[in-house]
């Protein structure tokens, strides 16, 4: 109460100096300073009001203009003494009269702090007996979650009283905060629809489905790979392409890359993987020395097979390659 007194003192020697300096720097509205929480008591935790001056520093901005335009406004006299058409209608202000009625309004706050702490007590009685009637039998207290929430939203009206203050020293600061929220509103928005569209092209299955009979993934990768190492130690070199290309389809199928479907062709399975997945680019050339030793009949060494095999390593994954061999070695 002590600093909100004095605040009001201030005040009354602002509106005093503006009045006789009309001008920018007499009449400055950053002089008014910040707005006062007032306590409505001695308690520790009592209540507290809020103090508003924007109706001051609009006034001084006003105030700033040394003609008063109200007044040249005024209901002219005609020359017999008898007023216009508008006879009777009160003249708008001043603003050399809004400033004395703002040293009167300030000269009235100031006067209140000096009253002593107003009682309440019959309206604390009057609130009990309301309270008792047959209205309000059915209050409960506030369970311990709904004080935390008031609590919260409480500490979220503070923050933003805060964040409104400083605003009105620096206006930049509410359009940044606004366009910065919209702005993370849509990239979550454009995030979200990229995923959905993502999941939509490779049509994610669920973990607990089964694969079908017949597929890749129904036969371990490690058992293709195998097959095809055997295919390669014998010198079938077309067949080792087909099994090793088949071990990296399985391998990414059991992944749940896409859902399993035995009439699929190698390039289907290609255009299942998004243009952004690092594994497009090897499994796009594991498809094409697939297709043209298998479905092209073009001849195949064992150059070709190495590097096939190290594009379905890759897309395996070096980890799983490495239980693969142990598996065989201890088959």
């Amino acid at each position: 109460m002590a600093d909100y007194r004095r605040h009001l003192e201030a005040l009354t020697a602002v509106v005093g100096g503006c009045t006789k300096a009309r001008d920018a720097k007499g009449c400055d509205p950053a002089r008014v300073g910040m707005d006062d929480r007032v306590a409505l008591g001695a308690a520790p935790h009592v209540e507290r009001r809020m103090v508003r001056y924007d109706w001051l520093r609009a006034l001084l901005v006003r105030a700033q203009t040394p003609i008063d335009t109200t007044a040249a406004k005024k209901p002219a006299a005609s020359a017999n003494g008898t007023l216009t058409e508008d006879d009777g209608a009160p003249a708008p202000p001043t603003t050399a009269d809004l400033l004395r009625d703002a040293q009167a309004r300030l000269a009235e706050d100031l006067a209140q702090t000096a009253s002593a702490e107003p009682n309440y007590t019959a309206q604390r009685g009057a609130m009990r007996q309301v309270l008792a009637g047959r209205a309000f039998r059915g209050l409960e207290e506030p369970v311990p979650r709904q004080t935390l929430m008031e609590k919260f939203g409480n500490w979220l009206n503070a923050l933003f009283d805060s964040a409104a203050r400083f605003g009105a020293r620096a206006a930049w600061l509410g359009r940044a905060v606004v366009w910065g929220f919209i702005l993370a509103v849509c990239a979550g928005l454009a995030w979200g629809l990229i995923q959905l569209e993502q999941r939509w092209r490779v049509r994610l299955t669920p973990e607990n489905r089964a694969p079908q009979a017949e597929l890749p993934s129904a036969r371990d990768w490690q058992l293709w790979l195998n097959d095809a190492r055997q295919a390669a130690a014998a010198g079938a070199w077309r067949d080792a392409i087909h099994c090793v290309y088949w071990a990296a389809i399985a391998r990414l199928e059991s992944q749940r890359l896409w859902p399993a479907d035995r009439a699929r062709t190698p390039r289907e399975y290609l255009a299942l993987v998004t243009d952004n997945d690092l594994r497009r680019g090897r499994l796009a050339a594991l498809t094409g020395s697939f297709e043209r030793t298998w479905y092209g009949g073009r001849a195949a060494g064992e150059g070709d097979y190495r590097r096939a095999e190290e594009l379905a390593l890759n897309l395996i994954g070096r980890g799983g390659a490495s239980l693969a061999e142990g598996g065989g070695a201890a088959r």
